[in-house]
């Protein structure tokens, strides 16, 4: 489902905030390499009044929209030019600004801390210009630049900067570092708000840190955890309670007993959160509370319940302009809608909202779009639909695979290139040895003529051992490397190939002639309800026992491909439609044949398959090896439309060229009944229960 988890980071105290456009570096002298600070906190050294008026505003965010904005404005108009107190002020109006989605705002406050003037709190402006335009990027979708933009933090750390501040940088690096996956840093930023919320005194400061470190814990499915923590926070909280305080720790809360499956308690606790939502007169917050409330009660399956909720929040989220909310509603009440037998409305609201993911590119957002839209037409009875959107979900999964795979290269070969050079440098060192030893030597020989025959002997063995050294060296790099590429080419998890392998091996096999041969496209049956009932660590244990069975299924010259999330590529060499038939059916039985056993948990497993033995009969067509995949895709999403635990294996397409093929293929459940494709059918084991 669609879930605002992330709406109280946006909406609350600090967390990812809006793009607009940045500006330029901060000047060379403000450095932050040595910060030059007062001898005190700084936030020791604040007017009373300024404190208790500043804290008031940074408290309440922006939950009370313009007002606060307003607040600051006037507050910054009563301190000095240079002073802490106007560089506090400032930073938090850039962060408000950017969440408000005020461009212009951001842009000037930008230029105004980066043209700060020398002196005591220049450093200082410059960790500010770095967090407000931190929280930019982020919004804009570049985490990964703005973490960097906060690369200064380490400095100040240790420093006496102000503890709000700091504290506000680190729970910006904690939510960030969680969207990443990134859940050691995670943590360890969490734990470091959490140390100066401990410093300052301030119960709401812990309980909203609590909070952000145990959605951080539910990420990495750590939910004993999560459990532990949001309790923590929710105890921190009602020491010194307020409607948005408690808005965020309920909001969590609810997310954390929904992925433990307390889904009564997971609802109460929601209830709870819209209540506060209304308390603290915030139209947005009570949108965002509204639409996750109806995501719960999709999960429930009282579709008509929560097909009322989010269209209570869609004039919500319009009249708030808050486009995140809006979609979640409209995307929440067309499937709804679907799932009340109103598929022709609810497919259409689903579209839009997918559509407009695929317009902006975000490609996770609309692969998960498509394959719930997948989900709720079959269950429907729309298979022709359901069929379209699977292949639609393939495609996009495909397009966000690749993208985190650029990512992960990108971040593989800066890795390689730093132990390359780390491992040139020792070479290097050794070559300085080697050329010491020989200059050693040569002196020896001028010093004592009369030894020379013992110091060429002594020379020998010198260069003897280092040589030998180099060559160990060497070898241990070429071993290294070769480490390198065997890991660049394997799934971490399953220890089978992955895709970049599977594209070397078809490319090799179109050097040395046309690709040909069976290819199976496996994917694991209600893979997300497995993650969702038993964690995601279940979910690991189950792909890695599927990896098994195939392996064991399978002859060591068959190609098996960790394809993607659940799904898994096999290519053996060219099988008779018979013999290919014989191995999708082993296929199905090995993979159902015991349930998966994860600590206690017994998990009943099965698989939808599609197959097709190349050249395509009965005009020996050869497709791309692209072509080839999309079509054993399309005949596995067939299988799984028709009930799952199958496979649809194509026998024969009435295709002589791929533009031929690709029209029949798109439309493969009325050209087989239309008799242009012929399919072969198998049933996979009958089970007692299922996952």
């Amino acid at each position: 489902m669609r879930t605002l988890a992330r709406a109280l980071l946006l909406l609350g105290l600090l967390g990812p905030i809006a793009a607009c456009k940045p500006g330029s570096p901060p000047p060379a002298s403000h450095t932050a390499s040595a910060p030059q600070l007062a001898e005190l906190p700084p936030d020791q050294l604040e007017d009373a009044a300024f404190v208790q008026a500043f804290e008031a505003i940074e408290r309440v965010g922006l939950s009370q929209g313009s007002a606060s904005e307003k607040a600051l404005r006037e507050l910054q108009l009563r301190t000095a030019v240079g002073s802490l107190e106007r560089l506090e002020v400032l930073t938090l109006r850039g962060a408000y600004a950017a969440r408000a989605h005020d461009d212009v705002l951001v842009e000037q406050i930008l230029l105004s801390l980066q043209a700060w003037p020398e002196g005591r709190w220049a450093s200082l402006a410059q960790l500010s210009y770095g967090y407000v335009k931190g929280e930019m990027l982020v919004m804009r979708g570049e985490r990964r630049l703005g973490l960097q933009s906060l690369s200064a933090l380490p400095a100040f750390s240790s420093s006496n900067a102000p503890r709000r501040l700091l504290w506000r940088c680190h729970n910006f690096m904690q939510s960030t570092q969680t969207d990443l996956g990134n859940f050691d840093g995670s943590v360890a930023a969490g734990h470091e708000a959490l140390k100066l919320g401990d410093q300052m005194g301030h119960s709401w400061r812990r309980a909203f840190t609590l909070a952000n470190l145990a959605y951080g814990y539910v990420q990495s499915q750590y939910l004993e955890q999560a459990l532990q923590t949001i309790e923590e926070a929710h105890a921190e909280a009602l020491k010194d309670p307020d409607p948005l305080l408690m808005y965020t720790v309920s909001n969590v809360r609810a997310i954390v007993f929904s992925e433990r499956r307390e889904m009564d308690r997971a609802e109460q606790v929601s209830v709870q959160t819209q209540e506060f939502a209304r308390q603290t007169g915030s139209e947005k917050l009570l949108a965002l509370a509204l639409s996750n409330h109806s995501d719960l009660l999709l999960k429930r399956g009282r579709y008509a319940q929560a097909q009322q909720l989010a269209e209570e929040a869609l004039p919500l989220a319009l009249a708030t302009k808050d486009k995140v909310a809006e979609a979640v509603a409209r995307y929440n009440i067309g499937l709804a809608k679907i799932a009340q037998k109103r598929v022709l409305e609810g497919r259409r609201e689903v579209l839009a909202v997918i559509a407009e993911d695929e317009r902006q590119e975000a490609a996770g957002e609309a692969a998960v779009g498509w394959l719930e839209l997948g989900e709720y037409l079959e269950r429907a009875g729309d298979l022709g639909g359901a069929v379209n959107a699977y292949h639609q979900h393939r495609r996009w999964a495909d397009q966000a695979l690749r993208a985190d795979t650029r990512k992960a290269m990108l971040e593989t070969q800066a890795s390689y290139d730093d132990e390359r050079r780390a491992k040139e440098l020792v070479l290097l060192g050794r070559n300085n040895s080697l050329k010491a030893e020989q200059l050693r030597a040569r002196d020896l020989q001028i010093k004592l003529w009369a030894a020379v025959g013992a110091c060429v002997v002594l020379s020998s063995v010198l260069l003897g051992l280092a040589y030998q050294r180099i060559l160990k060296t060497n070898a241990a790099l070429a071993r290294s490397n070769e480490a390198l590429r065997h890991q660049s080419e394997r799934d971490p998890l399953t220890g089978l190939a992955n895709r970049r392998f599977f594209q070397a091996a078809i490319k090799r096999q179109a050097e040395d002639g046309e690709f040909s041969g069976t290819l199976f496209l496996i994917d694991i049956d209600h893979f997300k309800r497995i993650n969702d009932n038993f964690g995601h660590a279940a979910g690991d244990s189950v792909l890695v026992e599927v990896a098994k069975r195939l392996r064991a299924t399978l002859r060591e010259v068959d190609l098996v491909v960790r394809w993607g999330g659940e799904e898994f590529l096999i290519l053996v060499a060219a099988h008779a439609p018979g013999e290919a038939k014989a191995l999708a059916q082993r296929l199905l039985d090995q993979i159902a044949s015991q349930p998966v056993l994860h600590g206690r948990e017994t998990i009943r497993v099965t698989a939808s398959i599609g197959f097709a033995c190349l050249p395509i009969q009965p005009h020996g067509l050869l497709p791309s090896w692209e072509r080839a995949i999309d079509l054993v895709d399309t005949a596995m999403y067939l299988a799984k439309a028709h009930g799952r635990n199958r496979a649809y294996g194509v026998e024969s397409i009435e295709a002589r060229d791929e533009p031929q093929l690709q029209q029949l293929a798109a439309q493969m459940e009325s050209s087989w009944q239309g008799g242009q494709i012929s399919l072969q059918t198998l049933q996979g084991p009958v089970l007692e229960t299922a996952a």
